[in-house]
């Protein structure tokens, strides 16, 4: 089971964020940083709270109490589903859809065809 500093990583390299940039973020010393991801310490309620904030994940996840990083992530999704649920940025796109109300992901559907249809039919 990866531990708490292995999953601050994980997210934060998913993320593609350096450590100095979510030391910014999270108003915590690269130093810090560097404990927690080498799990030479643990970080405090306060610090705990703001990594969960900007890494976009929850307490649960990092002490190692869930699997899934997101929280509005549903277990019994397969594992394609997860993997574009955890990217940084298609992630928040296909969170949202999942949130959005059946009109709305009706016409994304209906928008990303015919994005496909006009990808396959060539330029005359």
């Amino acid at each position: 089971m990866p531990t708490l500093g292995e999953r601050m990583k994980y997210l934060r390299e998913l993320m593609g964020l350096s450590q100095k940039e979510l030391s910014r973020l999270t108003d915590l010393t690269v130093v810090q940083l560097s404990r927690y991801e080498t799990n030479h310490r643990k970080p405090d309620p306060d610090a705990l709270g703001r990594l969960v904030n900007v890494l976009g994940t929850t307490a649960d996840y990092l002490i190692g109490l869930t699997k899934s990083p997101f929280s509005d992530v549903s277990p019994d999704l397969d594992e394609h589903v997860h993997f574009y649920l955890q990217h940084p940025v298609h992630g928040a796109f296909f969170r949202e859809y999942l949130h959005a109300p059946d009109q709305l992901q009706n016409e994304t559907r209906q928008f990303f065809k015919f994005i496909s249809e006009q990808l396959r039919t060539p330029n005359i």
